[in-house]
């Protein structure tokens, strides 16, 4: 399946991606759109021809739950509502916690690395079936950049994206920025992932810019791709012809002509890398082995002669037993990160702070998009407040719910100190938690008032 060239489309550069010359695709976040009210940006691309593909965010096929229902369906509606040729996903996390650990359950607000062993594989092989059978398109699964290692990896990333298109058939995006990415913060070489990839399944591929800040590099989506990120799209070139290449940006947005600068800078890569000659992928393997380089686990030691040999366990309660474990630690792991408990063993404490501070930021950016009545309200002391607020209260029902509760903190402590500002979130508080919101209308009046009431003073 061809797609050719295309860039995230997102509202604030809605106007500039229709401008666009020659472009052949879009992809949107699904959880952004609805469908029954598709933008008229996204509905013109559509009379253009131009193809979109839903991005999702929130599924955590990665995780220890099966894959909700309800966000299947979510996601299988937005694909029939544009008319997408697949849909794509996260190899990641998002919440943990909740009935296989008896906790509470707990979201990180952001895309989380699994553990690279083969429970872990087992276990979202499963779920990436379940999301199969749901979907009426293919689907494609993205690595993540990531700041974090799980300690006791039994695979590299290239061997474990490997098995998991042979066990499933499960197309990949492969997101070059994200190698570079965890080059930088975990110290893998981009190289040797692709020499591992199966690259016949690759659907497509993201690029995307970031930053480094104390060496450690913040995969932002908000800064031009780097050099770095263009030499690992032109070594994936040199193996393979992606079928589309896409370019990724959330924040920060350049004017039109810097995007389409962007554009063809990674077409230019593109077509230097296809001119230079294929790469020598090294000696042939046989399909599904492991690299030569590769660590065989360990053999387990023969039973002594005469020791009884216990009954296989059903293969159902072998998975709950899979699960269960590895909701443990993802629960341990996410509770280090969003309510300030300790550090599971073997992970690094300096670089969990890291990734913790990283979190709370991105919610912080997130609820000010989702509610910028609050950083309007609260000017410069938005984000400290906030920061505050979220330390060591995890995040719980999603981004609005989150809105709300940071509201009723400030209001609990008398804040903001204008008595105005406290008066003008109280009523956008009220709004909002009651039974009955109030009509547009009613906003408007309530606004125009305190407008009035500002001018008085």
């Amino acid at each position: 399946m061809e797609l050719g060239t295309g860039i995230g489309w997102r509202p604030e550069i809605a106007e500039a991606v229709e401008g666009l010359p020659e472009l052949d695709w879009v992809e949107v976040v699904a959880e952004n759109i609805c469908p029954g009210h598709l933008p008229d940006s996204l509905a013109r691309l559509r009379a253009r021809g131009v193809r979109i593909v839903p991005h999702g965010v929130s599924l955590g096929l990665g995780g220890a739950e099966r894959p909700s229902p309800e966000r299947l369906s979510a996601l299988a509606e937005r694909a029939e509502a544009l008319g997408a040729p697949l849909v794509s996903e996260h190899i990641a996390f998002v919440r943990a916690g909740g009935p296989l650990t008896a906790s509470p359950s707990l979201e990180a607000g952001h895309l989380l690395p699994v553990p690279r062993t083969r429970e872990a594989l087992a276990v979202l092989c499963e779920n990436v079936r379940i999301a199969q059978e749901s979907l009426p398109v293919p689907l494609a699964l993205e690595n993540i950049a990531a700041l974090v290692s799980w300690p006791g990896d039994e695979l590299t990333e290239g061997r474990f994206l490997a098995e998991l298109v042979e066990r499933t058939g499960v197309r990949l995006l492969i997101d070059v920025a994200n190698l570079h990415t965890n080059r930088v913060n975990r110290g893998e070489d981009p190289v040797a992932a692709l020499d591992e990839l199966p690259t016949e399944a690759i659907a497509y591929v993201h690029v995307a810019g970031g930053v480094e800040r104390d060496g450690v590099w913040h995969d932002t989506h908000a800064h031009p791709v780097p050099r770095q990120v263009l030499d690992i799209l032109a070594e994936l070139r040199r193996r393979v012809a992606p079928p589309g290449v896409l370019l990724e940006r959330d924040d920060a947005f350049p004017p039109p002509g810097e995007l389409a600068a962007e554009l063809a800078a990674i077409t230019g890569t593109l077509r230097g890398a296809a001119g230079g000659g294929s790469r020598d992928p090294g000696p042939a393997r046989t399909p599904g082995a492991p690299p030569a380089a590769a660590v065989p686990p360990a053999a387990e030691p023969p039973a002594a002669p005469g020791t009884p040999v216990p009954a296989a366990e059903p293969a159902d309660r072998e998975r709950e037993r899979e699960r269960e474990r590895l909701a443990i630690a993802q629960t341990a792991l996410l509770s280090a990160l969003v309510a300030g408990t300790p550090a599971p063993e073997g992970f690094d404490p300096a670089r969990l702070r890291v990734q913790a501070r990283a979190l709370a930021a991105k919610r912080a950016d997130v609820v000010a998009k989702i509610a910028p009545e609050l950083p309007e309200l609260l000017g410069g002391t938005y984000r400290p407040a906030f920061l505050a607020y979220a330390k060591g209260r995890p995040l719980h029902g999603g981004y609005r719910r989150d809105a709300l509760a940071f509201a009723e903190h400030l209001l609990a402590r008398g804040r903001p100190e204008d008595p105005r500002h406290r008066r003008q979130l109280a009523l956008w508080w009220r709004d909002r938690t009651g039974p009955r919101p109030p009509r547009r209308g009613t906003r408007l009046v309530r606004a125009a008032r305190t407008r009035l009431a500002g001018v008085g003073r």
